[in-house]
């Protein structure tokens, strides 16, 4: 994407900045911007993750740079990666391999693989076996929640976390540095519901082309520089007057672990969507609330993911009947007219969550339809006719 293509000359000048920098961080796989804050400052350390959620505000109050690994995109060949893994299973770690293998993220100090599915299990046991002089560590997650079964599990699963961060950086971390990153944590996720929020509500001034670049600028940028730019972005959105079309307003969902080429997003607008809720990047909006600042605060960053998180196909679910539940809120949230499911091909936890998530938006008569991608999608356009169609289709039966 041509940032300066966006908007007439001479307008939309800070917009048009804010978006052509997220633009090239989107773009670099080298890691140039982690690099520069490590070399800011000696001894600075970054850890990298792998999406979905894990607690970042202990890599934060370790003072380290925690670092969103999300695979190769559309932009890098994978040739080594392929080699581990076998052709039926997605494509992200595969390139994230191939990131690794190439030295690419050589300026990482460690790497933490959450509990996403079997695959990435998986590979967080390749990534020990193969770097050995980086910290390497399975973030598991608690499949019961009740406070004093998984929540004291997942205390102790972040305890173990908060000694190996704090015995890598060299000082023990402190529950004020906690508290501290916790409000820095809110403040961000504030934010990106600011965003959200707007983007539903004035969708033709926020493209989602636009937005998902700055919520993935926030994979590299420290949490208060990255709540900055968001808020920025936001500014300069509403300051430009774009025009308004009648497109159909849609949920995105099943696009939360691998992420969907920049393309695909622009093709499902260009198609007469307007996004107005998805799962993109959501370990930026994973807890729901603030996290209080007060107590203990692995308790209460554990009870936030107990009680208060949203729910994806990589979270166990102990309540069936709640099947759905977060998709509908999501839809009559943001005032969307139908539901596009968007998987990864491959992605078992989606593609096994998908019947039952169209049951329940059948049974609610929510317009739905599906199809399948990979990070590395090169043809579109049988997905833009898909959604072509399927946005002619909502208008025709709204005005029925």
């Amino acid at each position: 994407m041509n940032a300066s293509s966006i908007h007439p000359a001479g307008q939309g000048g800070a917009l048009q900045e804010i978006v052509r920098r997220c633009e090239a961080l989107y773009e670099d796989l080298h890691f140039e911007s982690v690099k520069r804050w490590k070399a800011a400052a000696p001894g600075r350390k970054a850890i990298g993750y792998m999406p979905v959620y894990v607690p970042c505000e202990i890599i934060h109050a370790a003072g380290m740079l925690p670092v969103g690994i999300l695979g190769g995109g559309d932009q890098l060949e994978v040739i080594q990666g392929d080699a581990y893994y076998q052709s039926y299973i997605c494509r992200i770690p595969r390139s994230t391999l191939e990131l690794g293998l190439t030295g690419r993220l050589d300026c990482l100090d460690g790497m933490l693989f959450p509990s996403i599915c079997d695959v990435i299990r998986n590979l967080s046991g390749m990534w020990q076996m193969m770097f050995k002089d980086k910290y390497v560590k399975y973030v598991d997650v608690p499949q019961n929640y009740r406070d004093d079964v998984g929540g004291d599990f997942y205390i102790h699963e972040m305890q173990v976390l908060r000694e190996d961060l704090g015995a890598l950086a060299g000082r023990p971390i402190t529950d004020e540095a906690l508290r501290a990153s916790i409000a820095v944590y809110n403040e961000n996720r504030r934010a990106v519901r600011e965003l959200y929020a707007y983007r539903a509500a004035k969708p033709w001034q926020a493209p989602t082309s636009e937005v998902y670049l700055v919520l993935r600028a926030g994979m590299v940028l420290p949490p208060e520089e990255h709540t900055a730019l968001v808020r920025a972005y936001i500014a300069a959105a509403d300051a430009l007057e774009r025009p308004k079309r009648d497109n159909a307003r849609v949920v995105v969902t099943g696009s939360f672990c691998e992420q969907p080429p920049l393309g695909l997003i622009k093709s499902i607008e260009m198609a007469g969507c307007y996004v107005v809720d998805d799962d993109y990047m959501l370990v930026l909006r994973w807890l729901l609330d603030d996290v209080p600042v007060t107590g203990e605060p692995l308790a209460e960053l554990s009870k936030a993911f107990l009680h208060r998180s949203a729910s994806t196909a990589s979270k166990y679910d102990d309540k069936r009947e709640d099947k759905g539940k977060f998709l509908l809120q999501q839809v009559k949230k943001s005032g969307a007219e139908g539901v596009i499911f968007a998987a990864a091909s491959f992605c078992d936890p989606a593609l096994l969550e998908r019947p039952m998530l169209l049951d329940v938006l059948s049974a609610h008569k929510i317009p739905h339809t599906n199809f399948k991608y990979a990070e590395n999608t090169g043809q579109m356009a049988p997905i833009r006719e898909q959604t072509g169609t399927f946005a002619d289709s909502i208008k025709l039966w709204s005005a029925a």
